[in-house]
This record gives C-alpha cells, sequence and structure tokens, in this order.
C-alpha cells in the first residue's frame, strides 16, 4: 500500500494544476503530468511491484483508480494481489485489495484501511 502512496499525492499536485495524472515518465504533454510510479520505460519504480496502471483520470474527471499488482519480489502468498487506491471526484481516497491473483491469499493481508473487494 505504501509503495502506492506517492502516486496519491502527484495524482492529487497534478490535479490541483489543472493537468491530467499519467504514468509516462517521458510525456512532453504539457496539459498531463507524470505521477513517477514509473520509468521511462513505464515499468514500476518499486521492485515489489510487476505492474502499475492508472484508469479513470482525465482533464475532465478527477476520479480514477491507481493500481498496483504486487511482483514476485513480494512474498509469494500475496503475489499477484491488485492494490487499487481509488480517488472520488471530491478528492476522498478510498483503498481496495483484490487478492484473488495471488495463490496464498488470506484476509489477514488486508492492510489497515483498506477492504477486501
Amino acid at each position: 500500500m505504501g509503495e502506492l502512496a506517492a502516486g496519491k499525492t502527484a495524482v492529487d499536485a497534478a490535479l490541483f494544476e489543472g493537468k491530467e495524472p499519467v504514468l509516462q515518465a517521458n510525456n512532453a504533454d504539457t496539459s498531463k503530468e507524470d505521477i513517477g510510479l514509473t520509468d521511462t520505460s513505464n515499468k514500476p519504480r518499486s521492485n515489489l511491484m510487476s505492474n502499475v496502471e492508472l484508469s479513470g483520470f482525465s482533464a475532465t474527471s478527477s476520479a480514477g483508480t491507481i493500481t498496483g499488482t504486487l511482483g514476485t519480489r513480494a512474498n509469494k502468498d500475496i503475489t499477484g494481489a491488485k492494490i487499487m487506491q481509488n480517488r472520488a471526484a471530491d478528492g476522498v481516497w478510498s483503498c481496495t485489495i483484490n487478492g484473488s491473483g495471488a495463490t496464498g491469499w488470506k484476509d489477514k493481508f488486508i492492510p489497515t484501511g483498506c477492504t477486501a473487494q
């Protein structure tokens, strides 16, 4: 969950500046703002994530989701679980976890403040 926290702050900052949050570190479009979760080849900067995605955010929508998939450097029981940081249009963030992709998933792995999907 902490792996995506910086992304939440960067999304809020981009939206405050009237820009669309994106994951493209080499994006030259000044109407878009890289949130810093991926490198120039769009691979996650965190070695615990195998994939990071943004959905829903646009120039006209401040609601959206940052989704991180836990990779092979995470504990084997949680590898493949997805963490979703969901932003409502009013700026309130919530967290959901989908553990169905993890072979050893147990609900006790859900971090405080998150809910199961």
